[in-house]
């Protein structure tokens, strides 16, 4: 536009009528409104991974993508509509050209001299690049991967397991060591610990499992050097008691998990079967396999057996004795060992039970419970024993099925290691004992494993459909296939920074590094068609004033008008990348919760950007002049696309 603004005005007029001004701006608009439309598109095409994904992923991604989406509805919007208004209102009087810009001159100085070099060593340049996408390719595979990066809740759960025939007052006692033990680290502000099963009917934690929220000081005042990993092993370094299995999580992930897929750990491996005792049989022989393996902490195979149970079987014939009914004999057994409901105490607009039962230490004896008295009519008080007998069996502490067969589980978590890597190593050593299984019997990995394996199967299935979208909305953009792919092709070198970038940050690959690739397709293509735009722009100046005549086009004048049409709009290609880094690089030096999920969506979006730019200033260009040599060798011509961006 500031051209024609420019070509019209001409050196020694200051104004354009503003008739002519307004038609300016007219065709200006028309030409600048079906890029916007593609490019709107072209973005949003490449955030329908994110929309397609389900569950925890999708509940967290899911903002992201509509965010940006109406974003670039709106903006595209405000661009056919808003900003031809204001540009009426202030693109008034004289226009000075891009070459009295001091930014511009400095740029194209710089820009030049490089673009003439890649072109001048052009094999060079392309083999340079084919490497280091060569090489980035096998650097992503080294990576690790994980379903989503570890969030710093600013909090720690301690889940440890005992015994299942342990009794209430040893778990007491437990606790109460574990909490004190807990405190004496300088980095724990608080502790709080619960044994067994809230009152509720969603918590179905049997009396053997504790769990202990600790809460963190600030970070600020943490030990010089110490990380969140150093308080977990110092505090289970710490917390070694006989008996007792220790287990690390936080309490929000741990609260997914279970909602999710039934695992209070990152990893589950699930057993089903028909018989308890042969599954936690399997169970045992699969941590057996576990130990050892890298990565695996905090292994341990929920208990399906060994509860311990007071069984009374009343003997009938002996009540008969003593004129007593089995509803007598239970009802002193139900008031010693559950309680007996005295009364109600009102306070306020609240209400409480006033149960009593026999202590502790009575309960805990069985030689107290079998002399326990039963009240006869003729006979006076019997002890229990003379008319039932008073055993401990055994039996399972808790049953758990699903899909209407019985389960057991094999439970870890995965530190120090990725959980990609811990896992496929996990699986490797139990394929020889899953044919061992018998009939009836087969295995289950779960937890956050499962999310992993889910969402990499919606993002494969996904993305080459998403690639195949925007290459035909850039074709129709473009109306040429060859122009398509020249934009579609700085995708995948935009993948060397980002490979690169979080290599050096020593990120996993997880789903929001995969969104943050995404959210880079859409912006490596977006500039990447600001340079072919313009190329084709130096292309039709260079028609228009050869082409109609009888001159003849040169390769030295592609070359001339290539290496123009790149340099004399420098400005706003470098304007796009730039306001994308002014806007992630903060993001990068950011700290607290929630920076743990940003940053590994920028990072990639950070390198990618910095080398998707590098391609589209110094082998677009290239590629786009060795296309046009080839058309100007093979007919004698060069195509060129009309103005339609």
């Amino acid at each position: 536009m500031t051209k024609l603004f420019n070509k019209i005005s001409g050196k020694n007029k200051s104004h354009i009528p503003e008739l002519v001004r307004i038609q300016i701006i007219e065709k200006a608009c028309k030409q600048v409104s079906r890029g916007v439309f593609f490019s709107t598109i072209i973005i949003i095409t490449s955030f329908l991974p994110v929309f397609l994904l389900t569950g925890q992923e999708g509940k967290l991604f899911h903002p992201l993508a509509y965010t940006k989406t109406f974003i670039m509805v709106v903006d595209a919007l405000l661009v056919v509509t808003l900003a031809p208004v204001l540009i009426s209102f202030f693109m008034k009087g004289r226009f000075r050209p891009e070459t009295a810009n001091p930014v511009n001159r400095l740029l194209e100085r710089i820009y030049e001299p490089v673009i003439k070099a890649c072109i001048k060593w052009r094999k060079t340049t392309i083999a340079v690049n084919i490497i280091a996408l060569a090489i980035s390719i096998p650097l992503l595979m080294s990576l690790g991967r994980e379903f989503m990066p570890p969030l710093d809740e600013g909090s720690l759960l301690f889940m440890p397991v005992t015994l299942p025939d342990v009794s209430n007052s040893e778990v007491k006692r437990i606790l109460q060591v574990q909490d004190k033990i807990i405190k004496t680290v300088p980095e724990v502000k608080n502790v709080l610990g619960k044994a067994g099963r809230a009152n509720t009917a969603t918590d179905n934690s049997p009396i053997s499992m504790i769990e202990t929220i600790i809460l963190l000081k600030p970070q600020a005042e943490w030990r010089a050097g110490i990380t969140r990993n150093d308080i977990i092993n110092e505090l289970n370094n710490k917390l070694q008691i006989p008996g007792v299995t220790n287990g690390w999580t936080q309490p929000i992930i741990n609260r997914i998990n279970m909602l999710s897929t039934g695992i209070r750990t990152d990893v589950g491996v699930k057993v089903y079967g028909q018989n308890l005792d042969t599954i936690y049989a399997f169970a045992q022989t699969i941590k057996k396999q576990l130990e050892g393996i890298g990565g695996v902490k905090d292994l341990y195979v929920e208990p399906i057996t060994g509860g311990k149970y007071i069984d009374i079987y009343i003997k009938r014939d002996e009540i008969s004795r003593y004129a007593l009914s089995v509803d007598d004999v239970n009802r002193v057994i139900e008031i010693a060992l559950g309680g007996m409901k005295l009364t109600t105490t009102v306070e306020g607009r609240q209400r409480f039970s006033v149960n009593a039962r026999f202590g502790q230490d009575f309960r805990n004896n069985l030689t107290a419970l079998k002399r326990l008295q039963v009240q006869t009519m003729n006979y006076g008080p019997v002890p229990l024993e003379a008319v039932a007998d008073v055993t401990i069996a055994e039996g399972p502490p808790m049953i758990n099925s699903e899909n209407a067969m019985l389960r057991g589980t094999v439970l870890f978590n995965v530190r120090e290691r990725d959980l990609g890597s811990t896992v496929n190593e996990a699986r490797e050593k139990l394929n020889a004992m899953i044919n061992k299984l018998p009939r009836g019997y087969y295995l289950e990995w779960s937890g956050q494993y499962e999310n992993l394996i889910r969402s990499e199967r919606t993002l494969k299935l996904i993305l080459p459909v998403v690639l195949l979208v925007i290459f035909i909305s850039m074709y129709f953009a473009f109306h040429s296939a060859r122009e398509a792919f020249l934009s579609l092709i700085t995708i995948p070198f935009a993948l060397i920074g980002g490979a690169y970038m979080i290599w050096f940050w020593d990120v996993n690959l997880s789903v929001a590094v995969a969104v943050g690739f995404i959210a880079l397709f859409g912006l490596a293509v977006e500039t990447g068609i600001v340079m072919v735009i313009y190329l084709n722009d130096a292309m039709q100046q260079l028609v228009a004033r050869k082409g109609n005549s009888s001159e003849t086009i040169t390769p030295q004048d592609l070359r001339e008008y290539v290496i123009a049409g790149a340099a004399k709009r420098l400005r706003p290609k470098i304007m796009t990348v730039c306001v994308s880094l002014f806007a992630l690089v903060p993001i990068l030096w950011s700290h607290g919760v929630g920076s743990d999920v940003m940053k590994p969506i920028v990072l990639p979006m950070v390198g990618g950007v910095l080398t998707s730019a590098t391609h589209i200033l110094l082998v677009t260009p290239l590629i786009f002049l060795m296309a046009k040599e080839y058309e100007l060798r093979k007919h004698g011509k060069i195509e060129v696309l009309e103005a339609r961006h």
